[in-house]
């Protein structure tokens, strides 16, 4: 079997459509900075925190603190970068699917 790079066996399970949304917009602002050409201060943090949120949606249930935690050091990173803010807006929204902050769960 040939599958391109990012795609999983189907396995039957039902995909939360949070965690679709979630992992579809941050790879739309993934793509959409790679693109952004301009250089910026913070554009190594940005990237790593978005691939950060999107190894945490692939892992299932993602804690909200830890979404909202990334949201805001991408968010905080990418400044004003008016290019990339509908994309921001859209992992905002993802993000705001999932509820409203809670305390961080001891570990």
């Amino acid at each position: 079997m040939v599958r391109s790079v990012g795609q999983r066996r189907v396995t039957g399970e039902a995909v939360d459509p949070r965690v679709a949304g979630l992992r579809s917009a941050v790879a739309r602002l993934r793509r959409e900075l790679a693109a952004h050409r301009v250089d910026f201060a913070d554009r190594e943090i940005a990237e790593d925190e978005l691939a950060a949120l999107d190894a945490i949606a692939a892992g299932g249930a993602p804690e909200v603190w830890r979404l909202r935690r990334g949201l805001l050091l991408v968010a905080g990173s990418l400044g004003s970068v008016s290019a990339l803010s509908q994309a921001l807006t859209g992992v905002r929204h993802a993000v705001e699917l999932f509820g409203p902050p809670g305390p961080p769960s001891p570990r």
